[in-house]
């Protein structure tokens, strides 16, 4: 089935929910300023309080087990019947400034809310979610500490049979940890818009769509540019005017050049009808043209780019058959005119490269590997993530931070997405649209949406070394709109994404938009 797809100049320079348990027991005697039996090895098997913590609230569902992620004991919480539980840990003569919790994790799901919490450090408490995931996942909470002590605090607030494992906890300090980009990609929007597209606040008041996610939080736009689309959008003129929009929001750019007149992702990477008869040599002009024409029009006009993709979802090349990986040289070649374009327009606009299946660490290793044995010259990495389709949430975490570390290069999620129901609005099948599709965990409803997104960004957060760049959301604008379907040639095909856009079927902003107010 044919799949539609869909940074950073201020930001990349120095890398070039749930009920909180009420009142606080008196707090251990024998606190002290740094973690005790942070890997829950102390005890052995069955403690009901792990050596160094306490626990508030139903304190049988808080003990230790085996099977640690790196020793041979975890943290568990768990109990036949409904609960609320807590394992904490107060430290206490700590040097007031930036910490960070690590912690790994892995849950069930099911819970009202089971997060780690980080409190009574002077500040307003800071929380993680954990996600729901069968394999451990790495999650970071920073604070700043102010009145020399701190609470490390594990919680669950769970129905009978929910579960979560904690394990090998660090607390150290660290920089700030957050999400520079917490961004969408709106490349439908314009057309939405001429084909009678509405776009509504949550409250039902019909408002600009930009204006709303701005609202939310959203701070990054992603906008693709075909080179002569049968419809006469996502062209240069188009992207333009929609640039101006993301502009006026206080929003950065980041500029995703396909290199076709439609679809280019790792099945598909046609070149446009007017390169078709080209030689190499030429299409390295006609990428470096195009590339700088864009560009230098963005500048021109006061809205220039804040970062340049340059290709999408690359992962077999770009501009079939010259540009595949079977001829890494050539395709070396037609990437490194890109770049040199960017850098022609704005020197100081990083450059991305992106790839599809950001959970297959041995594709990711080996695409980045010619890439870097062929000189060809990036300053970041993007990938897509959509969980679907991409193997799990660990899988992802390890080709994140592989890549990050790898290569020592930023990364950010250029596209993820999720359902908030499965039925379709209009005609067209959706693209996921059975529960058999979905991430075990997570509903296609608003709920589940939303818990999607907090997961990535918390995952993208946790990469090492802050080089976790943040997110980007594929097509949160792309609504059922008569003639907004997917084929830019035939007006009449459908939409098989309004599933997954961040407005529902009542044209209102989806609870899921709270996720641009990621940390």
């Amino acid at each position: 089935m044919h799949q539609p797809r869909r940074t950073l100049k201020a930001l990349l320079p120095p890398l070039v929910a749930g009920l909180a348990l009420t009142t606080l027991p008196a707090q251990s005697a024998q606190a002290a300023s740094t973690l005790t039996n942070a890997g829950f090895e102390a005890d052995g098997t069955g403690a009901a309080t792990p050596s160094g913590w306490s626990e508030y609230g139903a304190s049988g569902a808080s003990y230790t087990e085996p099977g640690g992620r790196g020793g041979g004991h975890r943290l568990s919480h768990w109990s036949p019947t409904a609960y609320r539980a807590e394992t904490y840990q107060y430290l206490s003569g700590l040097a007031n400034g930036d910490y960070r919790l690590t912690a790994w994790v892995r849950s069930g799901g099911g819970q009202n809310a089971a997060w780690i919490a980080l409190k009574n450090c002077g500040g307003a408490e800071r929380r993680t979610d954990l996600p729901v995931s069968a394999g451990w996942i790495r999650i970071v909470v920073p604070v700043r500490v102010t009145n020399h002590q701190c609470t490390i605090s594990v919680n669950s607030d769970a129905n009978a049979g929910d579960w979560i494992n904690v394990d090998d906890l660090t607390f150290a300090p660290g920089a700030p940890t957050g999400l520079p980009v917490k961004g969408a990609d709106v490349s439908s929007l314009a057309k939405s818009e001429a084909k009678g597209g509405v776009y509504r606040t949550a409250s039902g008041a019909k408002a600009d769509a930009l204006g709303v996610l701005g609202a939310a939080g959203m701070n990054y736009a992603r906008l693709k540019v075909w080179v002569d689309p049968a419809d006469g959008y996502n062209d240069k003129a188009r992207v333009l005017e929609t640039a101006r929009r993301v502009k006026a929001q206080g929003m950065k750019l980041l500029v995703d050049f396909h290199y076709s007149d439609t679809w280019a992702d790792p099945g598909a990477q046609k070149k446009p009808a007017a390169w078709a008869g080209h030689s190499y040599a030429q299409l390295k002009t006609d990428v470096y043209d195009h590339t700088y024409d864009v560009l230098s029009a963005l500048e021109a006009q006061g809205t220039g780019a804040d970062m340049v993709q340059v290709g999408n979802e690359i992962n077999g090349g770009m501009l079939w058959d010259e540009g595949s990986t079977d001829d890494w040289p050539r395709l070396a070649g037609l990437l490194n005119s890109g770049y040199d374009a960017v850098k022609r327009a704005d020197p100081g606009t990083p450059v991305a490269l992106h790839l599809a299946e950001g959970g297959d660490l041995d594709g990711t290793r080996w695409w980045f590997d010619n890439a870097v044995a062929h000189g060809i010259r990036f300053d970041a990495i993007g990938l897509s993530y959509y969980g679907y389709w991409h193997g799990p949430l660990s899988a992802f975490q390890t080709t994140l931070d592989d890549a990050a570390t790898r290569y020592g290069k930023p990364v950010f999620v250029a596209e993820t997405a999720y359902p908030f129901r499965l039925d379709s609005e209009d005609a067209h099948e959706n693209i996921i649209d059975t529960e058999a599709e979905l991430v075990p965990g997570y509903p296609a409803t608003p709920a589940g949406q939303s818990a999607w997104m907090n997961t990535v960004a918390n995952i993208v957060e946790a990469v090492p070394n802050g080089r976790g760049l943040g997110v980007f959301y594929w097509e949160a604008t792309w609504t059922a709109v008569e003639g907004n379907g997917w084929d830019p040639a035939d007006p009449a095909s459908g939409n098989g994404w309004e599933n997954q856009a961040l407005f529902g079927y009542d044209d209102r902003a989806l609870p899921a938009t709270a996720w641009f107010r990621h940390r």
